[in-house]
């Protein structure tokens, strides 16, 4: 895995935090604890999103298209 070294500004409060865990061996270091948080966050935005595209579809029209090609599939299919 390709890493990149960046400078970041963190509250003292949640810096704290962060240590605490580190110090208990939750995480191995303040660097693991903030790529856990950042994949953490980009998975639920992704997620969020993923929501967001499938709230906007139509239902009727998504089954009615599903029913169409199936019914176009079965015709190509082998009768056993």
């Amino acid at each position: 895995m390709s890493v990149a070294k960046i400078a970041v500004s963190i509250d003292a409060t949640q810096l704290k935090k962060i240590d605490f865990y580190v110090k208990k061996h939750v995480f191995k270091s303040r660097s693991e604890a903030f790529r856990i948080a950042v994949n953490q966050t980009l998975e639920q935005l992704e997620h969020n999103r993923l929501a967001r595209e499938c709230a906007k579809l139509e239902i009727s029209e998504e089954q009615e298209m599903a029913d169409q090609g199936l019914a176009e599939d079965l015709d190509a299919w082998p009768e056993y």
